[in-house]
């Protein structure tokens, strides 16, 4: 009997799908879509910028190549009585450095837009750079896989530089900050490390770096999210009583 392709598919792709189910479930309930819509995007385009953004981080744009890292080899160059002689050559292989759509191309657009929309270009600089600072010094590098980026700190660090800095812009300014400034900390301040991670394609916004770009915007945003307190509607006094 021939087993179900479903016990073929890649673990990569099943957690895709269950992060997917999960998101849109999420969805359901209206998180995901409060949290855009305090952003200015109505839930329709939050369900196409979610899809496109899991989609698209299986998808690379190369960019440029980066020299990797280097190996010496030995090729044989010939035999004289009895003994074989090697010379040693050096063979470098080079990385292609390229954009994930999901995890740098999607957020980077959706932060310009907000930024011009909401006219806040220098809080988005100092809070972009302040937020870059703090993944930088926590973002760590891991073999075979890219840049590990905590999925907590980000957030409430731009939920708070956001409150500090436009109070009135909290939401969007967050998720400018926490997207931008996980991509610039986490990856665009490590671009010497990616090269030697020990993968072929060193992808900005990929691996682990686009769980903390997608989460971070979010959380951040609800984080940032202060509930407005309720005006109070006028009471109308009695008129006096006649003597």
């Amino acid at each position: 009997m021939q087993l179900s392709s479903f016990h073929h598919l890649p673990p990569l792709f099943l957690l895709l799908a269950l992060l997917l189910a999960a998101v849109v479930f999420i969805l359901q309930i209206g998180i995901l879509g409060y949290a855009y819509e305090k952003i200015g995007i109505s839930r329709r385009t939050a369900y196409l910028i979610l899809l496109l953004s899991l989609a698209g981080a299986y998808v690379n744009i190369p960019i440029a190549e980066l020299p990797g890292p280097q190996t010496v080899e030995y090729k044989f160059v010939g035999r004289r009585w009895g003994t074989s002689y090697y010379a040693p050559q050096i063979k470098e292989f080079p990385v292609t450095l390229a954009l994930n759509v999901g995890g740098a191309i999607i957020p980077t657009v959706l932060s310009i837009y907000l930024m011009v929309k909401n006219q806040i270009y220098a809080p988005a600089l100092i809070g972009t750079a302040l937020v870059a600072t703090v993944v930088h010094y926590l973002a760590e590098p891991i073999q075979g896989m890219g840049i590990a980026v905590p999925i907590f700190v980000p957030p409430i660090v731009s939920a708070v530089v956001a409150m500090l800095l436009a109070r009135e812009h909290a939401a969007p300014l967050a998720y400018i900050s926490g997207c931008l400034g996980t991509l610039v900390g986490a990856d665009l301040m490590n671009l010497g490390l990616l090269a030697h991670l020990g993968a072929s394609i060193a992808s900005i916004g990929g691996a682990g770096t686009f769980d903390g770009v997608f989460l971070t915007g979010i959380l951040a945003v609800l984080l940032a999210v202060s509930p407005r307190p309720a005006h109070a509607e006028p009471v109308e006094e009695p008129p006096p009583a006649l003597p």
